[in-house]
């Protein structure tokens, strides 16, 4: 019997982040994750607070309503999850998917006095001018207005480096998201050993770097298929994501 479109997306957010947690993108039992299930966006799944994401199951994914919020009075929603998500999700109904994490390599070059990813190889180079970059960080973002002023830094990008503090990747769909923040940390990685030489970067051009991020949006379907194939993976490891 074919799944509903909650039920597929449950298997996929919870997927998601048994992947992160399995490439060792998580930070203890922190960081969410976000998924609409609404025409609209503003009804959306989220990992429910404190649970490690390696024991994530599809069930265990909280529907919430952006416009409701007594549905945040749920003991396991976590107050700056529904800050953001819930924001991110109320306003901006082109965001399908948001992943928010505090990966290592990226939330070191959140902390440099001007964070900036520089097209050094093909990686880095999908982020040429398309990354939003917050320097405001004033502690834990457990209120509405700051989940707004962050929403506001995403609504002309899709990803939003978050200086002091990690990152925010946003999408149209879980493959496309899951792919293009496990991308963002291994070019930060890229560039911070490339960094760790003392050695001059050899930056790309501008004409050449825009072509390559031009390139990778042309190909979703790559995306797509590495989250499937991920996928089966952590369901081969461990089924019971799929209850």
């Amino acid at each position: 019997m074919a799944l509903s479109k909650e039920e597929q997306t449950r298997i996929d957010l919870a997927a998601s982040l048994r992947i992160v947690e399995h490439l060792g993108m998580h930070e203890a039992v922190a960081n969410h994750f976000s998924a609409a299930v609404s025409e609209d966006g503003k009804k959306f799944l989220i990992n429910p607070k404190w649970k490690h994401f390696s024991r994530v199951r599809a069930s265990d994914l909280l529907l919430l309503d952006a416009d409701d919020p007594t549905t945040a009075d749920h003991p396991d929603v976590d107050a700056t999850a529904w800050s953001i998500h819930g924001q991110l999700h109320k306003n901006l109904p082109h965001v399908r998917v948001a992943m928010h994490l505090h990966p290592i390599y990226t939330t070191a070059i959140s902390a440099m006095k001007k964070p900036h990813i520089p097209p050094i190889d093909q990686n880095t180079a999908r982020y040429f001018n398309r990354v939003s970059i917050d320097t405001m960080f004033g502690g834990m973002a457990d209120t509405v207005e700051e989940g707004a002023r962050l929403c506001s830094l995403l609504e002309k990008n899709s990803r939003l480096l978050m200086g002091n503090h990690g990152v925010m990747v946003t999408g149209t769909d879980i493959g496309v998201a899951f792919d293009d923040i496990w991308t963002l940390e291994r070019s930060c990685q890229i560039l911070i050993t490339a960094l760790s030489t003392g050695q001059p970067l050899n930056v790309l051009s501008d004409e050449v770097a825009e072509k390559t991020a031009q390139d990778w949006e042309s190909i979703e379907d790559f995306s797509r298929k590495h989250f499937e194939e991920m996928k089966e993976i952590m369901i081969q490891k461990d089924p019971s994501l799929l209850d």
